[in-house]
């Protein structure tokens, strides 16, 4: 079992890697597919597929278990505003195995102008 919290709303998840997916946001166990699924407010304007920067997160522990990052991400991220060393989308990066992940969600649905 992975543990994730999100920041700043301190919401803690406990998941399971074969209960992935939950949903159909993100890739199936990402960051942005465990936020739908427990409720926490984290926007996704392009739905989960890498083609815009909303679901930006800052990795504050715990990256190790988490997905590398993939070129698309990668290339998309340069566009992020806040964008640090830590800096994941939430759509692509993927819990892996067990562990404990910390995450500082960067925009709320509000503050990106919707779902």
């Amino acid at each position: 079992m992975a543990k994730v919290t999100f920041l700043p709303s301190g919401v803690t998840c406990e998941v399971v890697v074969s209960d992935y997916p939950y949903g159909d946001h993100g890739r199936p166990g990402s960051l942005l597919d465990i936020a739908i699924r427990y409720g926490v407010d984290l926007a996704h304007n392009c739905g989960g597929v890498c083609a815009c920067t909303t679901c930006h997160v800052v990795v504050k522990s715990g990256t190790e278990h988490l997905s590398e990052m993939e070129e698309d991400e990668e290339d998309r991220l340069d566009r992020a505003e806040g964008l640090t060393l830590q800096s994941r989308l939430a759509c692509q990066a993927v819990v892996e195995g067990t562990g404990e992940v910390v995450v500082q969600v960067m925009t709320t649905r509000a503050q990106a102008g919707g779902h």
